[in-house]
């Protein structure tokens, strides 16, 4: 019989390995069995407080706690949404808007923050949902009119407007997706996973839904120890972690600390997505672990985490670009030019589109920006084929390799020429005694603003960029900076960067 929701797989995983440990953080650790039970409770409490269809916001911690309460949201007849402690108040607020929902689940340590975030509506407190009684009969009624296009969890990404788009992901996009990306890397029910990602990044979804369908164990790592490379390196080397699934600038902070100088875990396969890998970073990884499997995924929030994906099979040197691979399977990928004609010749740039059953159902109340983006198949008018415009420009190598450019966004009329910003970042990380580094374009300035982490002096760096760019494509101003701030899914901030770089410059002219 077919799983229709993700509750099918957790039961039958927890029938098949009630013991297996299924998720474990630095203070406490569930099995299969005992997480199934945690959550039924927490979903009978819910019953009573919300209706099915509803999303529940969660103010909380990563936590083994943290996923009951969203499989107890799940168990409700509801979707789930993390809502990150170290976004501000104002933000929290508007997401909490959006989200309409009635209830927002925080613990006691968190509950004064929430507060402070002016919800209106009931706020739930995690230990006592946990000590509620389960009603079978409850939860079965509720169970029997869930379909697999429920909303699962409503991930929030940020909006060109300012405002937070939450991507809405059903039953039927995660059944689809995870079993094809356990199977396709061999994920099963001896590997450990790591958890880098916060449970508001999509990357998360990968290691929280392989545990569920493979009976992997889940080591939850707490943010902190990102900035701690013993303490991590620790961690990893004594839970026995093989599997990392983690953000590019996750792995970059093991190189430039040099943790594994200190220690080296038994890893078999690393992932990494959300940002270009600078090749001098994956090569000192593969210095250290150079029997482990690399893959580059790729793929946005909106297509259920991934659509494509490489196996590293060579080293690569400073200033290639590692290709995106392949798409998974029951995922149709292709790039259209600005006139919505399929582009396939190798030298030619496209914007990426996704379809398949893994594209989400949309963006959260929020129609119009669901309509620009989720859109009918120009290529095959006859049918209702729905797609989702990604956005990202991906140019097909000569090999016939397709190559991540840049955004669609990033792309700039400079000096009447059209520039990729995301090329010119490329041949920035290849210099030497730049760790890295990211662009911006001044509107109205007409100037490459290029953001610098690293020893590499002004003029070192132009001469290494004449190598191998036009004169229209060097920067014109270089800024350096101590390290390069990350937002909360680790990836480089460049709303931070950019605010550094207007503060210091009018306080020089103060």
């Amino acid at each position: 019989m077919r799983d229709y929701l993700v509750l099918d797989v957790l039961e039958k995983t927890a029938a098949r390995l009630p013991h297996k440990q299924a998720f474990a953080d630095p203070d406490s650790a569930l099995t299969f069995e005992e997480f199934t039970a945690a959550a039924r409770r927490v979903g009978s409490a819910l019953t009573g407080c919300v209706k099915p269809g509803s999303v529940i916001g969660f103010y909380l911690d990563k936590s083994c706690a943290a996923l009951c309460g969203f499989f107890g949201a799940v168990y409700a007849g509801c979707a789930y949404a993390q809502l990150n402690l170290r976004h501000p108040a104002p933000r929290i607020a508007a997401i909490l808007e959006t989200l309409g929902s009635p209830v927002v689940v925080t613990d006691r340590a968190h509950a004064p923050q929430l507060a402070a975030c002016g919800f209106g509506g009931r706020i739930l407190l995690l230990e006592d949902l946990l000590q509620c009684a389960v009603d079978d009969a409850v939860l079965a009624r509720v169970r029997s009119g869930m379909i697999d296009t429920d909303p699962l969890y409503v991930n929030f990404t940020s909006g060109s407007t300012g405002t937070p788009k939450g991507v809405v992901v059903c039953h039927r996009n995660v059944l689809d997706f995870i079993p094809v990306f356990t199977e396709t890397f061999g994920i099963t029910e001896n590997d450990v996973i790591g958890n880098q990602a916060p449970f508001d990044f999509d990357v998360s979804v990968k290691d929280i839904y392989s545990g569920l369908f493979t009976g992997a164990s889940v080591q939850i790592i707490p943010t902190p120890y990102f900035t701690q490379p013993v303490v991590l390196m620790d961690y990893l080397c004594g839970r026995n972690v093989n599997v990392l699934i983690w953000a590019v600038s996750a792995l970059c902070f093991l190189t430039t600390m040099n943790a594994l100088a200190y220690r080296v875990p038994a890893l078999r396969l690393i992932m990494f997505s959300g940002e270009v890998m600078p090749p001098k970073h994956l090569r000192k990884l593969q210095k250290y672990l150079p029997d482990t499997t690399y893959v580059n995924l790729y793929g946005p929030t909106e297509i259920t985490c991934n659509c494509t994906y490489y196996v590293l099979d060579r080293e690569f040197a400073d200033g290639e670009i590692i290709p995106i691979g392949v798409p998974f399977r029951n995922e149709r990928v292709f790039l259209l030019d600005e006139n919505d004609r399929e582009v396939t010749a190798p030298g030619q740039t496209g914007e990426l589109c996704v379809s398949g059953t893994a594209v989400a159902r949309g963006y959260w109340r929020d129609p119009e920006r669901t309509r620009a983006v989720f859109t009918e198949n120009p290529l095959n008018p006859s049918v209702h084929d729905r797609i989702y415009r990604t956005g990202d420009l991906i140019r097909i190598a000569d090999d016939g390799q397709w190559l991540y450019v840049s955004r669609k966004d990033f792309q700039i009329k400079h000096m009447g020429h059209r520039i990729e910003l995301g090329e010119i970042e490329v041949r920035l990380n290849a210099v030497d005694g730049v760790e890295r580094a990211l662009c911006h374009y001044l509107e109205g300035k007409g100037r490459i603003l290029a953001f610098i982490c690293g020893t590499a002096g002004k003029q070192e760096i132009i001469d290494a960029l004449r190598v191998d760019l036009p004169e229209y494509m060097i920067p014109n101003v270089f800024f350096p900076v101590d390290h390069m701030p990350l937002t909360k899914n680790g990836k480089i901030d460049r709303a931070a960067l950019l605010a550094l770089y207007e503060n210091r410059k009018a306080a020089n002219h103060g």
